[in-house]
Formats: C-alpha cells, structure tokens, sequence
C-alpha cells in the first residue's frame, strides 16, 4: 500500500531522516534499535521510496500483511494516521493520498448497496438525487420534523436526512420520529405517486444501541425506503464498518462531521478530503460528504472537492499522487482495462453526457457488467450552501449527475416555503438540462424566479463570481 505525506521537519532535521521515523513510527517502529526485533518483523517495517525535496513530499509503502487481516479500515488509520501526527520532529505531517492493491482490495468490504440501487428504488435515472437536510438542524418535534420532510417530497424531492446532531432528544423522541416520518413517506408517496426516501442517523453512544435503533427503523420503514446515516468521524470506523456488515442490504450514509480539523488546506497536521473519501469507499460507505467545490459555504475547492468525488465514483480516477484502480485483480486485465476504457470515454462527454447515457442505461450496464471484482463505487453527498441558483454551477463542476444533494437553507428558506424551495429546485435542474440560462427559464417558473430573486439578494451571485474566479486561477489550482 503506497503513500505521500507533506511533511516539514523542525529545525536543521533533514527530509530524509523525519520520513523514515514516520516509516518506523507508523509500522514496526521505535526511535531506537531494538533487541527483540526478528528477520520477519523487520520485514514488514514500511520503507521510504521517494522523497520530494522541492515540494517536502515523502512517499511511503506499506507491505498490507502487516494489517488486521478481516478488512478493517480503523486498523489501518491507527498505523498511518495515527501517532505520526504526534512526532516531535514535525511541523507539518499531512496525508495527502493511498493507493489501495487490487490483492488489498479483496480483503475489504466496500459498499455493498450503490446509487444506482437507490435510484433503482426511486426510479430516478436522468438527475441528481434530490435531497434535503431539515432545517431548523434541532428543536423540531417528531411531527413537526416529519410535515417538513412531507412539505419536500411533495414538492419534487427524493431524499430527506436527519441532520447529523439528530439523535434521542426529549423534544423528538427516536422511535417517536420514525414512526412519523413513515407516516409523512406514505403521505406524500400517494400525492405524488414517486417513491421517496429518507436517511436516519443511528449513531448512538454504543453498538448495542446503534444496533437497537437501526433494526427499529427497519422494522417501521419499507425496504428501500431508508438509509442509515452513521458520522463516521465522531462515532468512528468500527462504527460504519458495525453497520455496513450487519445491514448489508441499506444504503450507508457517512455523515463527515468533524473532518475539518484535520482536512482543511491550511491544516498542517492530518489527512486530506481525498485519503477520507478513499477509505470511506474501502470501509462500505455507499455515501460520504465530499464538499460543494467552493461554491457553497463550506471551505474546501473544485479540485479538492472533485478529486475526492471522482476518485469514490470512478472505476479509476487520478488522484493528488496516484491512479487508484477499484478492481480486485490486476488492472492490465482486459476486461478491466475495457471498462476503463468505456468510462474514460462516458466522463470525457461531462455532466450532459454522463445524463444522457445513464438514461439509456449505459454506464449503469458498464459497471454491473464487472462489478463481481469491483470494490462498488460510493456516491458524493453534497451539502453545505447549495441552493437553486448554484446547482448548475456545481453540475458543471463536477462533471456528472451522480451525486446526492442536501440542501438545507437552500430550500427552506424559500420565501413561499419548503415546498416551492423545492419546486425551485427542479425547475433550475430542469433548465441545466435543456441548456436554458436560469434567468430565462424562470419567466415561465414562479418559483425558480423568486428563490433567484431572493439568494441573489442574499449575496449568491457574489459568492459564485468569487469562487470562479478562484476556479480558473491556474496559480491556484
């Protein structure tokens, strides 16, 4: 398993000698020589192949026997990003990317449940999963939750999730809530006639009750109905992988809050957007949070963000250092070398393109086809400022329609309401799709015209220009 650090050592310490105690550190590995060091153990020391003096980029490989053996991602993360980001000799040490073996990538469980299952169920092939955060985040009650999420399917959406704080509070007791929002689900699925889906947070303070409340929600909503939102960096890896294995058959939310305060650019100490959104790919995650590119409010950039959105979407996908390949044998296969070769060329046509084939069932074909040695793909969750008026913006950045959006102020915010946010928010994808600028399409749409009146007013167009502009600064990127 191969690696890239950034690493800065103090002082007078040389690059050489700071990447080869992080080596040390992160395997085998003490500061000093030990005695009771063996010829095996001693053979599965990481090693330092590459240094970057230029750049301070270490380049480390790990022989991948030397973690637990039943494809658990917490063991590795203790090894590499664990206590190397407490080594004395480091100002700076950040994980900048992995790359996964394809005889590893046998070992690990990977998403058992895909988007394409979920659109399956929605019958939704030619857009975006839909989706929205409830807004006010806490303080609704079980009903009141439960009207908002009808008010947003009602209006067009597919997608509801819990908001990740969202647990067992006095003012919307769990079990009190499933109830309701299945009543809600079954509500609008009759005015509606399209099935709908909601995501439950069932992170809980132990496993038992993870457990408890997942195996609650199965027993209250229809199969295909839910999905379960773990917050991976709170609750942790043995969390998401806890669900992934005893709930094989539903789509698993990683919710990533927390991540900023070791992802973040300007963060000298942790690990990148790109290395969390590969393991959350290796781990099971059917979805993970992967940023809005810039254009929403959260920090993050269109590189970044498509980096890592690209590398858990893509059977392969270049990433900060490497090409990961998600194929459990070796990649000069012909069959895998075709599929690559067939996806390459679907991503090459962008976010139209990838629209139009997977309407006609192409890519959707491509992939199934060869997916008995595939780790699956995982879809982006993009939330965090999004709203009406910059959806088209973010289509084009990211270059597919692959993807589920949970807009939270972005529609509830709407001056007539969560149901016309909604209504708004079909209307802008509507006119990305048939290549109509916003301004247009919205003569004939009343409630695409008021939400572009009123985050236009709020400082949107601004915020879009700004991060443009940083966008197609070559320096920046």
């Amino acid at each position: 398993m191969l690696t890239v650090f950034k690493l800065v050592p103090y002082g007078d310490i040389s690059l050489e000698d700071v990447a080869s105690e992080i080596a040390a550190e992160s395997s085998t590995g003490s500061n000093l020589k030990v005695g009771t060091m063996t010829p095996y153990s001693q053979g599965i020391d990481a090693r330092v192949y590459k240094i970057d003096k230029e750049k301070n980029l270490a380049y480390i490989a790990y022989p991948w026997s030397m973690f637990d053996r039943v494809g658990n991602v917490q063991n590795i993360l203790t090894f590499i990003a664990g206590n190397v980001f407490g080594v004395s000799e480091v100002k700076e040490c950040k994980l900048l990317d992995v790359w996964f073996p394809p005889q590893m990538l046998s070992q690990y469980d990977g998403p058992s449940v895909t988007l394409d299952d979920m659109r399956d169920y929605l019958q939704n092939y030619d857009r975006p999963v839909l989706g929205t955060i409830i807004k006010p985040k806490i303080g609704l009650t079980s009903t009141e939750y439960a009207e908002v999420c009808y008010d947003y399917w009602v209006g067009g959406g597919d997608f509801v999730k819990n908001d990740e704080p969202q647990a067992d509070q006095v003012f919307s007791p769990y079990e009190k809530m499933v109830v309701s929002v299945r009543e809600a689900m079954d509500r609008a699925e009759d005015v509606t006639g399209h099935t709908k889906v909601h995501s439950f947070n069932v992170s809980a303070a132990d496993f038992d009750t993870m457990l408890k409340r997942a195996e609650y929600v199965a027993s209250v909503m229809k199969p295909g109905s839910y999905a379960f939102l773990v917050d991976g960096i709170t609750a942790g890896w043995t969390a998401v992988q806890t669900i992934r294995r005893h709930f094989p058959n539903v789509f698993l939310h990683f919710h990533r809050a927390g991540h900023g305060a070791f992802t973040r650019r300007e963060n000298p100490i942790g690990y990148s957007v790109l290395v969390l959104s590969k393991f959350a790919r290796l781990a099971g995650a059917s979805g993970i949070h992967t940023g809005t590119a810039g254009i929403g409010k959260m920090a993050g950039d269109a590189v970044e963000d498509i980096t890592a959105a690209q590398n858990i979407l893509r059977l392969r996908a270049k990433g900060i250092a490497f090409d990961q390949t998600w194929s459990e044998i070796p990649e000069t296969d012909l069959d895998i070398q075709a599929a690559i070769k067939k996806e390459e060329e679907l991503w090459s046509q962008g976010a139209q393109g990838i629209m139009k084939s997977r309407s006609d069932g192409l890519d959707t074909v491509l992939e199934r086809k060869t997916s008995w040695r595939l780790i699956n793909k995982t879809a982006p969750i993009i939330s965090g400022g999004l709203n009406p008026v910059l959806l088209p913006q973010f289509i084009d950045t990211i270059g597919t329609i692959d993807f589920i959006t949970t807009m939270g102020g972005g529609v509830h915010s709407h001056p007539d309401g969560t149901t016309k946010g909604t209504m708004a928010v079909v209307q802008a994808f509507e006119a990305w799709k048939n290549e109509i600028p916003l301004a247009e399409y919205a003569k004939d749409h009343p409630e695409l015209a008021k939400a572009i009146e009123y985050y236009d007013k709020h400082g949107t167009q601004a915020h879009r220009a700004e991060n443009k502009a940083v966008y197609n600064n070559e320096e920046a990127v």
